[in-house]
C-alpha cells in the first residue's frame, strides 16, 4: 500500500510517498491536527549578556493539538523560517493553521526542543504526528538560541552562554505555562503526564530537566571559549538541576534524547544522572562529530540510572538524525546542507523511524498503554541480521522483514 505524502514543500514536494516499509507506528494516528504560534514571557530571567541583572525572556512556540475533525475542510499550515546563513524557506504541513482543538478530552503534553543553531519546527513531522495520535505538542523557539537569532558566519557562538542557561529552564516554563493556562489548548492538554524531547542542545537540557544537575568548571568553561577571569565568575551561575527546581517535577514521565551534547565535556554531573528515574530513551548516530557516541551520548545512556532505559543507535550515521529533509534553499551552500543532511541515510526515513519508535515510548511510559511497549525491542543489538543457518533473525516489533537493518537497540546498562 502506499499512502499520500507526509509533508510537502512549497516549492516541491518534501516527502514524496510513504511507502508500506514504513514502521507501523509511524502511520498517522486518529485525530486531525491543528496548529498555533503563541508569544509566551518567561518574567524576569538572568541577563545572559551581563550575568548581573534580570530581564523577561520572550519565547515563540509552536503548538500542535488534536483538532475538531471540521479542521481537515480547511488549508493546512505553511511553516517559515530561515536556515543558518538567513535564506528564507517554506515548508507546508500535514496540521491546519489556528484550527479550534478538540472540545474535551485530556492529551498529554509534550515539549519539544530544538539543538543550537535551531527553530521550533525543526522537528514539525513528529509534532504533527504526535498530536494524531493524541498529545499536544509544543515546539519552543528557545530565544538567543534559534537560526534568526544567531549569525552563524560571523558570531556562531554568540548565544551559546544562553543556551547552557536557559535550555532546560525553557522547557520547565512550558509545562508551567500551560498548567496555568486557561485557554482552549490547555483545557485539553494534560499537563500531570508530561513528556520532553531534545534534540542535540534541547537534549543536553532534557538532561538537566529531568533530574540531572550541571558540573561546569573553570577550565571546561574555559575550553568552551570563555575568558578564563569569566569563566572562574560563571561556575556558579551555570551550574544547577532539575531546571533550576529544588527537585525534579514529578509531571515529567518521559524523556527523549535526540543526539544530545554535552557527554564528551561531562558537563552532567555522575552521581545525579545515575539518581535519574524518568524513563529515558537515547538516540544517537554511532558516527555523531558534534555530541560524540562511545564518550557521548552512549555514555550518558550508561550513567542513567532509570530501570526504564533505551538506546537506539543510527549505524554510521553523524549528528543530523532528527531534522526534517533539508529544504531546497539550503542545498546551495555547505553550511546549509551540513545543518540537515546525513552522508549515509536517508532523513525521510530517520524521520519516519523517530515517529514509529518516539510513539512506541511515549505510549508506553506516557499512557501506560502496554500493547504500546510491546514495540520496544526487548533483545540487545536487535538489528536484523542473517543467523548461521542462513535465515534472517526476527525483525524488530512493528518493521517489516528485511527493513529492521541498521540500527540497534539497546535496553539497560548492556550497550557494546
Amino acid at each position: 500500500m502506499i499512502t499520500a505524502s507526509l509533508i510537502a514543500r512549497a516549492d516541491e514536494q518534501l516527502y514524496t510517498l510513504q511507502p508500506s516499509i514504513t514502521p507501523e507506528l509511524a502511520v498517522a494516528g486518529q485525530y486531525t491536527v491543528g496548529v498555533q504560534t503563541l508569544k509566551v514571557t518567561h518574567e524576569k530571567q538572568l541577563d545572559t549578556q551581563t550575568f548581573t541583572s534580570q530581564k523577561d525572556r520572550p519565547l515563540t512556540l509552536e503548538v500542535w493539538y488534536p483538532a475538531d475533525a471540521q479542521a481537515a475542510n480547511t488549508p493546512t499550515a505553511t511553516y517559515e523560517n530561515v536556515t543558518r546563513l538567513h535564506k528564507p524557506f517554506s515548508l507546508v504541513g500535514k496540521a491546519h493553521r489556528d484550527a479550534s482543538p478538540q472540545a474535551s478530552g485530556q492529551f498529554p503534553l509534550v515539549v519539544l526542543s530544538h539543538g543550537y543553531t535551531g527553530y521550533r519546527t525543526i522537528m514539525f513531522y513528529l509534532g504533527e504526528h504526535l498530536a494524531s495520535h493524541g498529545y499536544v505538542v509544543v515546539g519552543i523557539d528557545h530565544t538567543d538560541s534559534t537560526t534568526g537569532d544567531v549569525d552563524f558566519v560571523n558570531s556562531g557562538f554568540s548565544g551559546f552562554p544562553s543556551t547552557l542557561i536557559n535550555r532546560a529552564r525553557d522547557q520547565q516554563f512550558v509545562l508551567d505555562y500551560f498548567s496555568q493556562d486557561s485557554s482552549n489548548i490547555a483545557k485539553i492538554a494534560d499537563t500531570k503526564d508530561a513528556a520532553v524531547i531534545g534534540y542535540s542542545m534541547g537534549g543536553f537540557g532534557a538532561i538537566n530537566t529531568i533530574g540531572a544537575c550541571y558540573d561546569f568548571n573553570q577550565a571546561g568553561l574555559q575550553r568552551l571559549g570563555f575568558p578564563e577571569e569569566a569563566a572562574k565568575q560563571l561556575v556558579p551561575v551555570f551550574n544547577s538541576c532539575n531546571a533550576g527546581r529544588e527537585s525534579v517535577d514529578p509531571r515529567w514521565k518521559a524523556m527523549i534524547a535526540y543526539a544530545p551534547w554535552g557527554g564528551e565535556t561531562s558537563v552532567h554531573d555522575a552521581k545525579s544522572m545515575a539518581n535519574i528515574t524518568v524513563p529515558s530513551l537515547y538516540v544517537s548516530g554511532d558516527q555523531d562529530d558534534v555530541s560524540g557516541y562511545e564518550n557521548g551520548v552512549k555514555k550518558l545512556f550508561e550513567q542513567t540510572g532509570s530501570d526504564n532505559k533505551y538506546l537506539m543507535v543510527y549505524e554510521n550515521a553523524r549528528h543530523n538524525i532528527a531534522p526534517h529533509p533539508a529544504p531546497k534553499v539550503a542545498y546551495e551552500t555547505d553550511a546549509d546542507l551540513g545543518h540537515y543532511i546525513e552522508p549515509s541515510w536517508d532523513n525521510e526515513q530517520l524521520n519516519r523511524v523517530n515517529m514509529h519508535m518516539s510513539l512506541a515510548f511515549l505510549e508506553c511510559f506516557v499512557k501506560s498503554d502496554q500493547s504500546k511497549c510491546a514495540y520496544l525491542p526487548t533483545r540487545d543489538n536487535a538489528t536484523q541480521v542473517k543467523d548461521s543457518d542462513g535465515k534472517l533473525s526476527e525483525a524488530w516489533p512493528g518493521f517489516a522483514d528485511r527493513w529492521a537493518t541498521g540500527i540497534r537497540f539497546y535496553h539497560g546498562a548492556n550497550a557494546k
